[in-house]
């Protein structure tokens, strides 16, 4: 059941609310939407959790304004909902630019309403080269590879990237639906979002997360380097590292029986 959760005033977020039981946020990776978890809706109400998927400002059907493209306020709007629904006991996922929103969460909000983080293939502690950070994208790789075509020619940059997303190559039918979830997202938000990925800097936030915390990362990973997740280890106190060695950014294409083993492991 979808609904509308207001974070500031004339500022809502749509929030997908799937199942009863112990409750999972999802927050999706840039610039897809709370759809990318289709299959966990599916699967894990049935074994008793109750799915939360946010669609972060800008993408899917939330509100897409030019301002608010900041952890800090991604963050502030998952509290936002985490209050407006009463979730308490919750297991936070983000993957990608989701993971990036959820250690802002977890370090800001010191962990309010949750009880567990699981990251996958988050784009932590940061998005770009930064001394700790040596295997990210240089800032400038950013400006070239996706702010300027983003600017230019939106649709053909979706499908430049979209291809990063696996080692393995997906069906063309998953492909394209990959695409057609991103192409909906808003232009304002896909522009926005991705300066945000460019400039942020959560390399002070993982020392401050409190919450037992898993890392999912593809080895392969051309989006989100390994070594992101080598140093979020390092940094995060109680966090664990599964390696997905056969997978590049989204292992949950690269290697679903996998992922969604390690995911209810997590979960329980």
């Amino acid at each position: 059941m979808g609904k509308y959760v207001e974070v500031e005033p004339g500022i809502n977020i749509y929030v997908e609310d799937v199942g009863q039981g112990r409750p999972v946020i999802f927050l999706h990776g840039w610039p897809l939407d709370s759809r990318m978890f289709e299959y966990q809706y599916m699967r894990l109400p049935a074994q008793g959790f109750r799915c939360i998927g946010i669609d972060a400002r800008g993408f899917g059907k939330s509100d897409a304004p030019w301002e608010g493209y900041t952890y800090d306020r991604y963050a502030d709007d998952v509290r936002a909902v985490i209050d407006a629904l009463d979730l308490q006991d919750a297991i936070l996922v983000g993957f990608s630019m989701g993971g990036a929103t959820a250690v802002r969460y977890a370090a800001r909000h010191q962990g309010h309403g949750i009880s567990k983080l699981l990251l996958l293939g988050a784009a932590a502690p940061s998005f770009t080269v930064r001394e700790g950070v040596p295997d990210a994208m240089t800032p400038e790789d950013v400006n070239e590879q996706i702010i300027q075509p983003t600017l230019e020619d939106r649709p053909k940059m979706i499908t430049s990237f979209g291809k990063k997303l696996t080692h393995k190559s997906p069906s063309v039918s998953s492909f394209a639906w990959v695409e057609m979830v991103a192409f909906q997202a808003s232009a304002v938000g896909t522009l926005r979002a991705a300066e945000m990925l460019r400039d942020e800097d959560l390399r002070g936030d993982l020392s401050q997360i409190t919450v037992p915390t898993f890392i999912f990362h593809g080895e392969k990973d051309k989006v989100c380097p390994y070594g992101l997740a080598e140093a979020m280890h390092a940094g995060i106190p109680s966090s664990q590292l599964v390696p997905f060695e056969k997978s590049g950014h989204a292992m949950m294409m690269d290697e679903p029986e996998k992922f969604n083993e390690e995911l209810v492991s997590v979960l329980r």
